[in-house]
């Protein structure tokens, strides 16, 4: 096993999601070893851990078949870059963080040169393009599941895997703070609260905001004095104060730099695009609906890639309609304005969905950050 003074883990996490989850983890691994070095690609929160990120985290921010396409030769000029300079000076152990379109393809590269690899984050094979488990297996020494059922799957296919639970179950309390939360962002206790997340990739925003925005100006007129609060990710102001100023918007719309737990804390219900803001949301209790939109071409593709009725987190753990899901065409303002406002209206459907999604909650509350290290150090020490 190397000694504290030298232990180096080289790390990539694609988006805002993957930097909060490494970020969550990364103490326990400094705890273990205090002189460990970390380093590769990450965001803010993974840098102010000691994170040294050798590229800007955005670059790997894509989604969507067309939109990679446009960033291949960039996003994989990364990738070659990043793979030779972890050869040339190895690491004890190489995690990648969610992102297995370009992570699964450097562990793979990497894995052949004898660097022992992880991925953080099940691919969702149990959701769509099940062939990927043959890359996983080739790929990967271990993967590290934030679901119960994901462990078991993978090892009935032969790939090693530990059920670390999500450490977002962990960091947010079972009951949050409305009030406190409310008054963090000045507003008041009877106001009529919407939280609007479009995403954090900038081709998310572009696709959902101006449809988030529209539905929040129908639900303006239906609840005046309404407060809509839209957490941007970092390195994304920008983008969506251009999207505000060219496009119409409720009065009382705040943007927060970050802060999206607080704002998930403070609303009524919320507008969330999907992804893993989806199960923050359910994690704190917030009545919401889900809702994504993409290129045709890209769409097209991956409905067929699809194994479940359910495309987000909270539906797909549960195995059933909780919350409604408003997709591609169905997106539209007007069905997104009465989607929310049939939560607004109905608080016995809100105290049903708090039941189950407080029996989810309590599902996923693992040790994650001490489970995560436990497997880090058998496979390195091995």
């Amino acid at each position: 096993m190397p000694s504290h003074l030298n232990t180096s883990i080289a790390m990539v996490a694609g988006e805002a999601s993957g930097d909060l989850l490494a970020s969550l983890v990364m103490p326990g691994l400094q705890t273990l070893w205090p002189g460990i070095s970390m380093q590769g690609i990450g965001g803010p929160k993974m840098q102010n851990l000691g994170f040294n990120s050798w590229w800007p985290q955005e670059k790997l921010a894509v989604r969507g078949y067309v939109e990679v396409l446009r960033h291949y030769r960039e996003i994989t000029g990364i990738r070659k870059a990043l793979y030779q300079r972890l050869v040339k000076t190895p690491p004890n152990l190489f995690m990648g963080v969610d992102a297995p379109d370009f992570n699964l393809d450097l562990s793979f590269s990497l894995k052949k040169q004898g660097i022992p690899t992880v991925q953080f984050v099940c691919p969702s094979v149990w959701a769509w393009r099940a062939e990927r488990l043959d890359k996983i297996r080739a790929s990967v020494d271990h993967v590290l599941c934030l679901f119960p059922f994901e462990a078991p799957l993978l090892q009935r296919h032969g790939i090693d895997a530990t059920y670390v639970g999500h450490p977002l179950a962990s960091n947010i309390p079972l009951q949050s703070d409305k009030s406190n939360a409310r008054q963090s962002l000045g507003l008041q206790a009877d106001q009529k609260v919407i939280a609007l997340l479009p995403g954090s990739r900038a081709a998310e925003i572009e696709h959902m905001a101006s449809r988030f925005l529209s539905a929040a100006m129908i639900l303006e007129k239906q609840y005046p004095g309404s407060v809509f609060l839209l957490p941007v990710a970092p390195g994304q102001m920008p983008l969506v104060q251009k999207i505000q100023t060219n496009h119409a918007h409720p009065r009382n719309l705040i943007l927060l730099s970050g802060q999206s737990h607080t704002a998930l804390a403070a609303a009524d219900a919320a507008m969330v695009a999907s992804g893993t803001a989806t199960l923050e949301a359910a994690l704190f209790k917030c009545p919401m609906v889900i809702s994504y939109h993409m290129p045709w071409l890209s769409w097209q593709i991956m409905r067929k890639k699809r194994l479940q009725p359910w495309v987000g987190l909270p539906n797909i753990l549960c195995r059933e309609f909780i919350v409604p899901e408003l997709l591609q065409d169905q997106a539209a303002p007007e069905v997104l304005a009465k989607a929310v406002s049939m939560w607004l209206e109905h608080p016995q459907r809100v105290e049903k969905m708090k039941l189950r999604f407080t029996e989810l909650h309590q599902e996923l509350i693992q040790d994650t950050s001490q489970l995560v290290t436990h497997a880090v150090e058998k496979i390195i020490g091995a």
